[in-house]
């Protein structure tokens, strides 16, 4: 990689012109709202870089062959992923948590989305300036960022001409195809399952989603038979259990409103094991946190004792060290505290109490998540944990203070909210930081590049939500937010004290088990959480992943192309790096963005109303499964096999462009 030495050529190359700003904030907006679609959906997100990268290599080379255009330099495709991957970061935190106003009664507009998402992560962005030269320069060797380090690569080779922007692409195209079968002409029918006989309410379900196949495929085999797992023992266990225990009762058993006979595996699923799930979430989020405090710790003290280290702005001579001066970060801090306390509280609930801890724990939680994704990655990036962490103290504070109602339960999301979108543009930033490092680009301005990125799909992400709430209801089967609705289980639980805690004390100590017996909890816990029909088409997508790489460690076809050597520790899962197995990544990227991005689309349709044009063109085109008569569930499971076979064949490298 060029880190600090060569590439003097890039000098003089343009960075942040317009049409690279242009196209990152479309790319932005695009993985933005697909990503809060998706999260929302399933509670996850992934991450935009790569195909950012790929998508901006591929449009700028295409527009290059017209002549009316110069060919794109290697700093303005970097540019549009790092204004692009901003939108991502942003969305995973706002649906985290702003959705658990909404499920808290509380009507939170565009403007208030907005505002929240805004303060939140542009204090991600000022807090991580003066991170960079000991996390990103002086640390570099030692801290590895895995995928800034990949998206440099990617750009490197598509400077070289070397691209797969048809795998990007072929998997927009494809997914959204799919997407469009399911949710929008209704060919396919969305969750096909089946009841199992002489096992009360126990049920096999898949969600016909190719966005969570490709979800499944990115995390690996290994994090989706966690997860699977988790959602097995709630949904073919628990759920069982209780209905055999229960089921014959014909009395009240809190918190359902109707005795268990009358619930199916789903109300039971709502009722109560929900509250162990959200127990066991709690508990591995914790685990997962404090398993990071040397990290925690060695961060904070790095953070106070280089901030006051010189040659962070414009008075460094090489432009490739440049950032944003310590006088602009003071003072986009200071403007941010005094919006959380003056602006009107129905922008941002709270006063200078929420607005201070807001900052402190945004403060320290940036620099855990800048240092946690140089060392594990973005997608082991514990924020949910953090959020848990940051909202469960606020929480006692507010108790303490007699802070319990309405109003004090949305001041303490608004803290859990800012704080969630700092870590996790945090996490986003230093990897793009990271990746401006090894290409030579400019600090300074990929810096302003992010709050770009994050103020144009702030003002989009608001949209989308509330859309999505009025055509399917956050909180509903086809839209569970569960990462949301774990939040304000938290809030109101602390505060009002009306949380059923004896099934929350049995998820935890589920989590507990599972923690001891050497498997991670918390993915172990978010399966268990979700419904059933969530997990298996990840766990579908893990398996695919792991065949793939099998068959490719068999034909030795590993990181150093045909001649490698399988994985140091002798299995196949590291065995595919940055030949074929990223084929599937990227087909996997573009399956999620295309499929959720239409669903989001559909779902926006939807919300304008049935007599609304949008409504009625949605009813025109939805046919919906009963041509398959009986054979629905089938036929919409095979077309989810069929769609995983696609997937094997371009991630094993079957298929060429």
């Amino acid at each position: 990689m060029s880190g600090e030495t060569g590439h003097d050529d890039y000098r003089e190359l343009a960075e942040f012109s317009v049409r690279a700003v242009l196209l990152g904030i479309v790319v932005g907006i695009l993985f933005g709202a697909a990503n809060a679609y998706l999260g929302l959906k399933v509670g996850l997100t992934v991450s935009a870089s790569i195909p950012a990268a790929v998508m901006s290599i591929s449009l700028f080379r295409a527009l290059g062959r017209t002549r009316l255009f110069a060919p794109a330099t290697i700093l303005e495709n970097n540019m549009v992923q790092t204004i692009g991957s901003a939108g991502e970061s942003l969305a995973a935190g706002i649906i985290f948590t702003v959705p658990a106003l909404i499920l808290l009664g509380l009507s939170p507009g565009i403007l208030k989305i907005f505002v929240l998402g805004s303060i939140g992560g542009v204090l991600g962005v000022l807090f991580m300036i003066p991170l960079r030269r000991y996390l990103i320069v002086r640390e570099h060797g030692k801290l590895v960022y895995p995928e800034g380090t990949a998206c440099a690569s990617v750009l490197e080779a598509g400077q070289e001409g070397g691209t797969k922007g048809w795998l990007v692409f072929a998997g927009l195209g494809l997914g959204g195809l799919y997407e469009y079968l399911v949710s929008g002409a209704g060919v396919l029918k969305e969750t096909p399952k089946w009841l199992i006989p002489r096992f009360p309410s126990a049920e096999v379900s898949a969600n016909s989603s190719a966005a969570l196949l490709g979800v499944g495929y990115i995390i690996g085999p290994r994090i989706a038979a966690i997860m699977f797992g988790g959602g097995a023992l709630a949904w073919l266990v628990f759920i069982p259990a209780i209905k055999l225990f229960a089921g014959s009762s014909a009395s009240l058993i809190y918190p359902s409103p109707v005795p268990v006979a009358e619930l199916d595996a789903h109300g039971i699923w709502n009722y109560y094991v929900r509250y162990i799930g959200a127990g066991a979430v709690v508990f591995g989020g914790v685990v997962t946190l404090v398993r990071s405090l040397p990290v925690i710790l060695s961060s904070g003290l790095a953070v106070l004792k280089n901030l006051g280290a010189k040659g962070q702005g414009s008075a460094v001579a090489d432009r490739a060290q440049k950032d944003l001066p310590g006088s602009f970060i003071a003072a986009g801090v200071l403007a941010l505290c005094l919006a959380m306390i003056f602006l009107p509280k129905s922008l941002v609930p709270g006063n200078w109490v929420s607005a201070v801890l807001a900052v402190s724990f945004a403060f320290f939680f940036v620099a855990v998540s800048s240092r946690i994704v140089g060392l594990i990655g973005s997608s082991s990036n514990p924020i949910s944990g953090m959020t848990i962490a940051a909202l469960l103290a606020t929480s006692l504070v507010f108790k303490a203070l007699g802070w319990t109602d309405s109003a004090g339960q949305a001041a303490a999301l608004g803290v859990g909210a800012i704080v969630c979108i700092s870590a996790a543009i945090a996490g986003d930033v230093s990897q793009d930081l990271k990746t401006g490092y090894l290409v030579r680009a400019t600090p300074r301005l990929q810096q302003i590049g992010e709050i770009v990125g994050v103020l144009t799909s702030a003002a989009v992400i608001g949209i989308v939500v509330l859309r999505l709430h009025q055509a399917f209801g956050i909180g509903s089967e086809k839209l569970p937010a569960p990462q949301a609705t774990l939040m304000s289980l938290v809030v109101k639980g602390v505060l009002s004290g009306d949380l059923p805690w004896t099934l929350v004390l049995i998820g935890i100590s589920a989590a507990a088990v599972v923690e001891v017996v050497g498997i991670p909890s918390l993915p172990f816990a978010v399966g268990f959480y979700l419904p059933l029909y969530m997990t298996t088409p990840i766990m579908l997508g893990g398996l695919v992943r792991a065949v793939a790489q099998r068959r490719l460690a068999a034909r030795g076809k590993g990181a150093g192309g045909p001649d490698a050597e399988a994985a140091p520790d002798g299995s196949p899962e590291n065995a595919c790096r940055e030949t074929v197995c990223e084929r599937g990544v990227l087909y996997a990227s573009g399956l999620i963005a295309g499929s959720a991005f239409l669903g989001m689309v559909l779902g926006l349709a939807r919300s304008f109303g049935a007599e609304s044009l949008p409504g009625r063109f949605m009813e025109f085109i939805h046919h919906g499964p009963q041509w398959a008569g009986a054979w629905q569930d089938p036929v919409a499971a095979l077309a989810l096999i069929a769609a995983a076979v696609m997937l094997f064949a371009i991630g094993k490298g079957r298929l060429e462009a």
